[in-house]
C-alpha cells in the first residue's frame, strides 16, 4: 500500500469514485480511494439507480444534467457498461400549484437547454400509458430521465481513475485522521499510515464517523428508504420500447422498469431515521427487515394510481439506509476551519448528483473554485450552531417533502425557532410572521389583530400582501424600525488590516469615519460578496455581508489571513435596528447628544443613543434616508425602548423582510444570491462601478476585472417593469426578445410603493436600449415588459442628501 498521496479520498461509493477519476480528470494522478470493504458497500449497492434533471436550483439541475451525459462518455473511456436506460420520464400535477411549480421549472429549462416540456393527460396516456389519470391535469416531460447499473457505473468511474493513475485500497478501514503542523494528514488505517496533503470525506452512511476522527460534525443523518420490485407484467414485457418513469408526487413514489416487471419506491410520511446514534462499522451488504406497515398508505394510493401494481406480484423488496443533509442537498467543497479537509457527503441523489460533485469538488481543489455558484450544496452554509438535534428533525421533513410542492415564500416549521435574538417575543407579542435564515428566527411582516399569523404558501402574491403594503408606506410616509440581526458582521483590525481589506476586497478602503460599498472577487473575477466596509477607527474594521453566508465568507478570508491582522466574525455578537424614512433623522436627534444633522451618507460614529453604545451608520438598505445602529445584544432591548418611545410621535412602524425587499426594487438595489453571486462577474451585475480602479493594489481578481473592463462582457443586469397579473418574478424565468429566450430574471417582486411590478434580469448587452421592450415569462404566460432606466424612487438621490 502507498504510504503518501496527494488527495486521500475516505469512501468508494459511486460519489468517492467520481471525485477521484474527476481529479485525474483534471490532471492530478497522485490520488487515492481507501474503502473499508468493497467498492459499492454502503447505500450505492441497493440504490433504485434513477437519474434525473429536475431540482429548484438551477446550478443543481446544471450539474444533474452534466451527471448524466457524462455516462456515455464513461462507457466510451472505459468498455464498461453503465446499464444505461434513457427512457425519458414524466411528474405528475394533481393539482394548480402543483402544476404551477412544473411550469415554473419548465420556464427555468427554456434558457438552460434542457429540453423538458409540460404536457396534458392525452399526451400522458400515450407516453405513460399504466397511469391512471383520474385528477391528473398535467405533466413535466424530461427527456433526459432514466435509469442505470449502480454496481457498473461506480466500477466504470473506478476503472476510468485507475487508467488515470489513481490508486484504490479497498479492505482498509480508516480508523483515524491527524492533521499535522503544515496542514497535512496523517490517515491511520488498519494495513498502515498514509500521509495525505488532503483528506475527502465521502463516507456515505459513515460519513458522520469518519468526520468525527477530526472533530468536525457533520449535519448529516441516515433515513430508512424501501422500493419493492414486482414480478414480470405483460403490460411492461409486451411493449415494444421500455416504459418511461413516472413520478408520482401526490403518492410520494417514483416508478419505472425493471427488466419484465416495475420497481416503485416511496417518501412514505411516516418514516423512519435509521443509527441515529451512529452507523456500525460492520453493516455493509445486507438490508434492513422488510416494512410494509410503513407504506402501507402508500402502496395503497400506487394501487389507484396505477393499477397494473395490484394485479403484479411482488418479487424482492429493497429496504436499506442512505444520507440527507437537513435540506436535501449534499455537503461538498473546503470545510470551514479545518485546512485541506474536503467534504462529498450527504449525496442522497448519487446517480444524478455524482459526476457533478466530482467535477465541482475536483475544481475547488484543482484550480481554486468552482466554474459555476454551488452555494445550494457548499459545506459552509450551515454554521457551527447546528447539532445532530437540529439535524434529525429538518432531515425527517426533507424526506417527507421529497415530492412535496415547493413554493418560493415557504417557511418549513420543523426544528424552529432555534435561534432567536433577545427581540423575539417582543416582536412575536407584535404580531411577527416569522421566517428563518441560517437557523435565525426573522420577522417576514407584522400581522394586525383577527389576520392569521401564517403566509400561505403560494407561487402566486399572498395573504402577506395588506401586511407588506402596510409596512412600505410606513417607511416611505414617516420611519419604520427592523433589526439588523440578519447581516454578516465581521471584525477586521490589527496593524496591517488597512493593507490586507485593500488586498481582499476590489472597493475602496474608507477612512476612519467613514464607510464604502465593495464586492470581494474570487480570482477568477466571479463575485465572492457584497460588503459595506466600516472604518471605526485607524486600524479597527466592520464589514457587513449576508448573513446566510457568513462561514463561507469567514473561510475566505481565513484562508487569506496574512500576519498583522485579526478577523473574527461578530455575526451573533453584534446586533440592533435599522431606522428608516423620511422622519429617521428627526427620531434619531430625540436619542443621542451627538451632532446626527451633520452625518453624511456613508458616515459612521461611535455614540451613545439612550444609555447604549452604540456604532452608527448612516445607510439603508430601504433606499430613503436611514440609519444603522449597532449594539451589544445584551443592550438590544434597551436600545429598543428607546427608539420605540422616540419613534412612537413621528408614526414608527416596524417592518419586516417582505417590507425590506419590496422598497430595495424601488432603488434597484441588488441581493446576495440573486443579482449578486459567484455565478456573476462586478462587470455583468453593475458592481464594477464600486471597485476601485485608481488602488495602486493588485487586488484579488483584478486581471480579470481590468479585462473585462477593457471587454464588457456579453451580458449585462438590467431591470424591467413588468405587466404581472396576480404572480411577480421570483427567479430564473425566461426574458423573451423578439420572440426567441435570451436572458433570464435574476429576481423580482412588487414595487408597492410605486404599484408596479419589477424584474432584475440578465440580458444581451447589444440588446439593451432605451426603448426596449421584451417578455418575461411567469407561471407558464409570457408577460410584456419594458426597460426601466432610473429607478422609480429619489432616482436624483435627494434622499440620502
Amino acid at each position: 500500500m502507498k504510504s503518501t498521496t496527494r488527495v486521500a479520498i475516505i469512501g468508494g461509493g459511486v460519489v468517492g469514485c467520481s471525485v477521484l477519476y474527476h481529479l485525474t480528470k483534471l490532471g492530478w494522478s497522485d490520488v487515492m480511494l481507501i474503502e473499508r470493504s468493497e467498492l459499492t458497500s454502503g447505500s450505492t449497492w441497493h440504490a433504485a439507480g434513477g437519474f434525473h434533471t429536475l431540482n429548484g436550483d438551477t446550478n443543481m439541475a446544471a450539474l444533474q444534467g452534466y451527471t448524466i451525459r457524462l455516462y456515455k462518455e464513461l462507457e466510451e473511456i472505459t468498455g464498461m457498461s453503465c446499464g444505461l436506460h434513457h427512457v425519458g420520464g414524466v411528474t405528475l400535477a394533481d393539482n394548480r400549484d402543483r402544476f404551477d411549480m412544473l411550469v415554473a421549472e419548465r420556464a427555468k429549462h427554456r434558457y438552460m437547454g434542457l429540453e423538458t416540456e409540460i404536457v396534458g393527460p392525452d399526451e400522458i396516456a400515450k407516453i405513460a400509458p399504466i397511469v391512471n389519470l383520474e385528477g391528473v391535469i398535467g405533466a413535466l416531460y424530461d427527456p433526459l430521465d432514466g435509469h442505470l447499473d449502480p454496481s457498473g457505473t461506480t466500477h466504470a468511474y473506478a476503472k476510468a481513475a485507475r487508467m488515470g493513475g489513481a490508486t484504490i485500497e479497498t479492505h482498509c478501514k480508516v480508523i483515524a485522521t491527524n492533521q499535522r503542523a503544515d496542514g497535512s494528514w496523517d490517515v491511520v488505517t488498519d494495513k498502515g499510515t498514509i500521509h495525505a496533503e488532503h483528506v475527502v470525506n465521502a463516507g456515505g452512511l459513515w460519513a458522520r464517523e469518519v468526520g468525527q476522527m477530526a472533530g468536525i460534525y457533520f449535519p448529516l443523518h441516515p433515513m430508512e428508504h424501501q422500493y419493492l420490485v414486482t414480478d414480470e407484467t405483460p403490460e411492461i414485457y409486451e411493449r415494444d420500447t421500455e416504459h418511461p418513469h413516472v413520478m408520482d408526487p401526490a403518492g410520494e413514489s417514483y416508478l419505472r422498469q425493471e427488466g419484465r416487471g416495475l420497481c416503485i419506491g416511496f417518501y412514505e410520511q411516516p418514516c423512519r431515521p435509521w443509527a441515529v446514534d451512529g452507523t456500525p462499522w460492520d453493516f455493509g451488504h445486507e438490508l434492513l427487515p422488510d416494512d410494509f406497515d410503513k407504506i402501507e398508505e402508500s402502496i395503497n394510493f400506487a394501487y389507484k394510481r396505477f393499477p397494473v401494481l395490484e394485479r403484479a406480484g411482488i418479487k424482492s423488496v429493497i429496504h436499506g439506509p442512505f444520507t440527507f443533509a437537513p435540506d436535501g442537498n449534499p455537503l461538498v467543497g473546503p470545510v470551514p476551519g479545518v485546512r485541506n479537509y474536503w467534504s462529498a457527503c450527504g449525496v442522497m441523489a448519487g446517480f444524478s448528483q455524482g459526476g457533478g460533485v466530482g467535477l465541482t469538488l475536483a475544481q475547488w481543489m484543482i484550480e481554486g473554485e468552482p466554474e459555476r455558484d454551488v452555494t445550494a450544496m457548499d459545506v459552509g452554509r450551515f454554521g457551527d450552531w447546528i447539532t445532530p438535534g437540529y439535524t434529525r428533525p429538518k432531515v425527517i421533513e426533507n424526506y417527507q417533502r421529497r415530492f412535496s410542492v415547493s413554493y418560493p415564500n415557504e417557511e418549513l416549521p420543523a426544528a424552529r425557532p432555534h435561534r432567536t435574538t433577545p427581540m423575539y417575543d417582543i416582536f412575536d407579542s407584535m404580531g411577527a410572521v416569522w421566517g428563518h435564515q441560517f437557523g435565525l428566527e426573522v420577522p417576514n411582516y407584522f400581522a394586525k389583530d383577527g389576520e392569521t399569523r401564517h403566509e400561505t404558501p403560494s407561487f402566486r402574491r399572498s395573504n402577506a400582501w395588506d401586511a407588506t403594503a402596510r409596512e412600505v408606506a410606513a417607511v416611505r410616509e414617516n420611519v419604520g424600525i427592523n433589526e439588523v440581526h440578519n447581516f454578516g458582521k465581521f471584525r477586521v483590525r490589527g496593524s496591517n488590516a488597512r493593507a490586507w481589506l485593500d488586498k481582499i476586497m476590489a472597493g475602496r478602503v474608507p477612512q476612519p469615519g467613514r464607510m464604502s460599498l465593495s464586492p470581494m472577487l474570487s480570482p477568477k473575477g466571479k463575485l465572492l460578496g457584497d460588503f459595506t466596509i466600516s472604518c471605526v477607527a485607524k486600524d479597527d474594521f466592520r464589514l457587513t455581508a449576508s448573513y446566510g453566508a457568513q462561514a463561507i465568507h469567514m473561510r475566505w478570508f481565513l484562508s487569506q489571513q496574512s500576519d498583522g491582522v485579526i478577523i473574527e466574525n461578530t455575526s451573533d455578537k453584534l446586533t440592533g435596528f435599522q431606522i428608516a424614512g423620511p422622519r429617521a433623522r428627526e427620531v434619531l436627534k430625540q436619542c443621542t447628544r451627538s451632532d446626527v444633522d451633520s452625518m453624511r451618507f456613508l458616515d459612521v460614529i461611535q455614540t451613545v443613543v439612550g444609555q447604549v453604545d452604540c456604532i452608527v451608520q448612516r445607510v439603508s438598505y430601504t433606499g430613503d434616508l436611514g440609519f444603522e445602529i449597532f449594539c451589544d445584544p445584551m443592550d438590544q432591548r434597551q436600545l429598543w425602548a428607546t427608539l420605540w418611545n422616540a419613534g412612537a410621535p413621528f408614526g414608527m412602524r416596524p417592518f419586516g423582510m417582505r417590507a425590506m425587499m419590496s422598497l430595495r426594487l424601488d432603488r434597484y438595489f441588488g441581493s446576495w444570491m440573486r443579482e449578486f453571486s459567484p455565478d456573476y462577474t462586478a462587470a455583468e451585475t453593475g458592481m464594477d462601478r464600486f471597485i476601485s480602479w485608481k488602488k495602486n493594489v493588485d487586488f484579488v481578481g483584478r486581471a480579470v476585472a481590468e479585462a473585462k473592463r477593457a471587454t464588457p462582457p456579453d451580458r449585462q443586469l438590467a431591470v424591467f417593469e413588468v405587466d404581472a397579473n396576480d404572480a411577480d418574478v421570483v427567479a430564473y424565468e425566461p426574458i423573451f426578445i423578439d420572440g426567441e429566450v435570451k436572458g433570464f430574471c435574476t429576481s423580482g417582486g412588487y414595487s408597492h410603493h410605486t404599484q408596479r411590478s419589477i424584474a432584475f434580469g440578465l440580458v444581451p448587452r447589444v440588446e439593451i436600449r432605451d426603448d426596449l421592450e421584451v417578455e418575461i415569462e411567469i407561471l407558464g404566460e409570457r408577460r410584456a415588459a419594458r426597460i426601466l432606466r432610473e429607478p422609480i424612487f429619489d432616482a436624483d438621490g435627494i434622499k440620502f442628501q
